[in-house]
C-alpha cells in the first residue's frame, strides 16, 4: 500500500467517523421516541381494557367529586 492510498483510506475513515458522530444523536432520538410511543400506546390499550371491564360495574362518585361539583355550582351562582 502506498502513502497516497494510506492517506486516502485514513481520510475515508475520518469522513465516515464524522458522519457517524453527526447521525448517531438523531438515531438515538428516533429510537427513544419510538419506545415512548410504544409505551403510550400500551398504556392506552391497558386503560381501554380496564375501562371495558369496569364499565359493567356501577360507579358511585367519590366524596372529592361530589365536593368539587358543589363548589363549581356555588361559583356559578355567586358570579
Amino acid at each position: 500500500m502506498t502513502t497516497e492510498q494510506t492517506q486516502t483510506l485514513l481520510a475515508m475513515v475520518a469522513v465516515l467517523g464524522m458522519f457517524v458522530l453527526l447521525v448517531l444523536p438523531s438515531v438515538i432520538g428516533i429510537v427513544h421516541d419510538r419506545r415512548i410511543d410504544r409505551q403510550i400506546r400500551e398504556a392506552q390499550e391497558r386503560d381501554r381494557s380496564e375501562a371495558q371491564k369496569s364499565s359493567s360495574r356501577s360507579t358511585v362518585p367519590s366524596t372529592a367529586t361530589w365536593y368539587a361539583d358543589g363548589r363549581r355550582s356555588k361559583k356559578l351562582v355567586s358570579s
